[in-house]
């Protein structure tokens, strides 16, 4: 079904293949949720085409397989929030309930946040540290990449024009272990990010780590991954993991200064949180 609002064209297929086919006109954009799409454009008038993706229930949903963990990219915050997922999941559902308030939970989706690429999204330094990837289909196919490498830079990621995001996968190995997520901001709830950070600790049965994944957000243009500080993790006692942490690990990182906070301030934020998480991972649940 399409309809017309003026001169703005406003589509609303019902099967993905229908959206694809869609995809391929100029200057169409595609829209989820629309938590960020309509805030974005508050006195500003939409002058291409739209694509509302709302009604394509066969990208909503988790399914947990031997191989995998796949969520369908209108899978909302509320959903992830709610199902039973490993520990190495944990993160990923703390971050869920940040996402602004309970309407936002209820209608934003994990694909949108993705594809908004926020320096502040809260769902990237979860996903990076179980090894996310993300499924990127065209009426030519589909084609899938690591999350770090889909997001590219400040409002900016691999996605063609073309293509939509429809599905996240993180591999049954990213969700072993234990992970944990801590958000600094203003107040509690309904709040920009100042910092974040996901961790995830693997350990053997002596409690010797071995495996350690680590991710900072609204410190760069896009969330990175510490892979210096992981590295030297890899073989430190789980509860000695906090202590490893130092400046030089944070090097990577490019923090600006705005109204919520100094590059400074950031910086050293994101040190203390870095070590809290990598202590809550070393907790038993």
């Amino acid at each position: 079904m399409r309809v017309r609002y003026g001169s703005v064209r406003y589509a609303t297929p019902t099967t993905l293949a229908e959206a694809l086919e869609l995809m391929v006109e100029p200057d169409m954009t595609a829209i989820a949720g629309g938590t960020d799409f309509y805030p974005g454009r508050v006195g500003n008038l939409q002058e291409g085409p739209v694509l509302d993706l709302g009604g394509l229930s066969e990208l909503r949903g988790i399914e947990v397989s031997a191989t995998q963990i796949r969520i369908g990219a209108l899978t909302t915050w509320s959903e992830i929030a709610g199902k039973d997922l490993p520990d190495g999941c944990r993160a990923l559902q703390q971050a869920a309930v940040t996402v602004g308030g309970w309407q936002i939970q209820n209608a934003g989706t994990i694909g949108g946040n993705l594809c908004n690429s926020s320096p502040a999204a809260d769902g990237v330094p979860p996903l990076l540290v179980v090894d996310a990837a993300v499924d990127l289909a065209s009426a030519s196919g589909v084609r899938q990449m690591p999350l770090q490498d889909f997001l590219l830079d400040y409002r900016r990621t691999a996605l063609r024009p073309d293509e939509l995001l429809t599905a996240v996968t993180i591999p049954r190995h990213g969700a072993e272990g234990r992970s944990w997520f801590l958000k600094l901001g203003s107040r509690r709830y309904l709040v920009i990010s100042v910092v974040m950070v996901g961790a995830r600790l693997v350990a053997a049965g002596d409690g010797t780590i071995t495996e350690a994944r680590v991710a900072v957000g609204a410190c760069s243009p896009v969330a990175r991954r510490l892979v210096a500080l992981e590295r030297d993790l890899v073989g430190v006692d789980v509860e000695a993991a906090s202590a490893v942490v130092d400046d030089r690990h944070l090097e990577m990182l490019t923090p600006i200064e705005d109204v919520r906070a100094s590059a400074g301030y950031r910086r050293d934020a994101a040190r203390v949180l870095v070590q809290r998480a990598l202590d809550r991972c070393a907790v038993p649940a």
